[in-house]
This record gives structure tokens, C-alpha cells and sequence, in this order.
């Protein structure tokens, strides 16, 4: 839980991430957090922030809200999605974000095929984990061939950072990527800088992110943010909490009917005898 007393502001909550990632000044921060993502893959070495809101070119087209796009050197395009929870079509969504940016680099009624595309990826910040069994804290996804495993295309791919699944400890810490992923999930709980995130980028971030170094109007806006970060994780849990209860009294119900004890619906389902006896 975020902690609004906290030294250091949480770069997890909307407000967070853009004071410290969206600034056209301090573009370096954003420049070495995708140097370090991509790990070599690419090398990244300037941007331009772009809108963050794109509409299509028919005034029926679905506008599609980002909530950071830079624009590297070479024309490639870098979107940045934080999430805080699952959803049915988070990937979905994904997969729409990238088709719009892609599909307006040919304008309506081109057909002229004589350059290639420019690059464009997705990089999701993820406060949860996608349902399925891998553990991993970064996803790299791109069109492969499934027969070969080869690359089949390399100008469009998503990196998912999947945070609840990083659980190195500070002697762990061995790459820049690892010592992002860190500094993401635990700045607004620390009360000073680590030694072990010296690098200069990193040393930067912790003083824009120093609460006392904000404004007033800036404070404000950040504990709205707090307040409404805390309020939604707030009714996650209990939205959880009332899908467990409902399925727990549907097996009660059932075994019920079928003249299962009470005292065994009880220890089976964790509710009290009084719980069973009312249904």
C-alpha cells in the first residue's frame, strides 16, 4: 500500500509515473529505463515525447488514450502502459493499441509500399500477474515463426514487466534492468538512497521524487492519486473477497441438498455452522 507520508513518491501510482518518466527535461530517465529493458537489443539514444491521446482518421474510429508514446531517433515508437489489475481484454487492448499506431503510418488511400515501417512497441508496467504459470517478472513477446522459433518480424514486439513476480533481494541485484525493476517497486517505501543504486540516472530520480521538493499544488494532485489508487485496490478486495463468500455459499447450498452433515459443509467451506444452518 502506498504510504503518503512517504519520503519518496510512488512511481506506480498515474501521477508518480508521469512526474518522474514524462518530462521532456528529463527525458534521460525514460531514455535509460529502455536502454535497460531492451538489454542491447536495441540502443536508444534520444526521444521526443509524443500526444498521448490519437485519434483515427474517421471521426467513428475509437480515440485511444495513452498514457506515455515517445518517439526514439529513428522514428521507432515506444508506448508505456501502467496497470494496476487484470482485465478480461488487457491483452486485447494491447493488441489494439499497436494496430492503431501502426495502421496510421499509411495514410487512407496510400498503397505505396516503398519503405518499411517504423518500429513500434508496447511496454506494460504490470501491478499483477497474468493467469498462467509462468513466473517470469519479463515478458518479451514478438511474431516468431512457430515452427522454427525464428524471428519472423522485428519491427513491432511487447515487453511486459509483471512486478508482483520480482522478488530479488539487494545482493541479487546484478543488472540495470534488475535494479529498475527495484527501484519501481519499492521508492516510495525507502527513506534513502541505496548504495547499491548509484548510477547516476537512478540518483536523479530520487531527487524528483522527493516529496519536499514539490509543490503544494503538486502534493495535492499526488495524494488525489494516492487517495484514488487506494480506494481502487481498496474495492478490488472486496469485490474478491464477496466472489470467494458467493462460491463458498454455492457449495454449501449443494452439498446441503445432497444431506451432507452441517458440521462437515462447515469445516469443508470455512463458514460457521451458524453460516450453513441459515442456508
Amino acid at each position: 500500500m502506498t504510504n503518503i507520508a512517504s519520503r519518496y513518491i510512488d512511481p506506480l501510482t498515474d501521477y508518480g509515473f508521469k512526474h518522474i518518466f514524462g518530462n521532456e527535461p528529463d527525458k534521460d530517465i525514460m531514455i535509460d529505463f529502455l536502454n535497460a529493458l531492451f538489454e542491447g537489443e536495441k540502443i536508444v539514444v534520444d526521444i521526443t515525447y509524443s500526444p498521448t491521446e490519437h485519434a483515427g482518421e474517421d471521426a467513428k474510429e475509437k480515440k485511444v488514450l495513452f498514457d506515455l508514446t515517445c518517439t526514439g531517433a529513428d522514428g521507432e515508437t515506444f508506448i508505456i502502459e501502467m496497470q494496476r489489475t487484470d482485465q478480461e481484454f488487457f491483452k486485447d487492448r494491447c493488441v489494439f493499441y499497436m494496430s492503431r499506431l501502426i495502421s496510421a503510418q499509411l495514410p487512407r488511400g496510400t498503397s505505396n509500399w516503398d519503405v518499411p515501417l517504423k518500429e513500434v512497441y508496447l511496454i506494460g508496467i504490470m501491478e499483477f500477474q497474468f493467469n498462467n504459470i509462468n513466473s517470469n517478472y519479463l515478458h518479451n513477446i514478438a511474431l516468431i515463426n512457430r515452427d522454427t522459433g525464428k524471428l519472423f518480424y522485428k519491427g513491432m514486439g511487447y515487453k511486459f514487466l509483471e512486478l508482483p513476480n520480482f522478488d530479488k533481494r539487494e545482493s541479487e541485484l546484478i543488472t540495470d534492468l534488475d535494479k529498475w525493476f527495484y527501484l519501481l517497486k519499492n521508492l516510495s517505501r525507502l527513506d534513502k538512497i541505496p548504495d547499491f543504486l548509484d548510477k547516476r540516472v537512478f540518483q536523479k530520480i530520487f531527487k524528483i521524487a522527493e516529496m519536499s521538493k514539490m509543490t503544494k499544488e503538486e502534493r495535492e494532485l499526488y495524494h488525489s492519486d494516492v487517495k484514488a489508487k487506494s480506494d481502487w485496490n481498496a474495492g478490488i478486495r472486496y469485490a474478491e473477497k464477496k466472489a470467494r463468500l458467493e462460491e463458498k455459499l454455492d457449495i454449501a447450498i449443494n452439498l446441503k441438498k445432497k444431506g451432507v452433515s452441517v458440521e462437515l459443509i462447515a469445516e469443508t467451506t470455512g463458514l460457521s455452522l451458524e453460516e450453513v444452518e441459515q442456508l
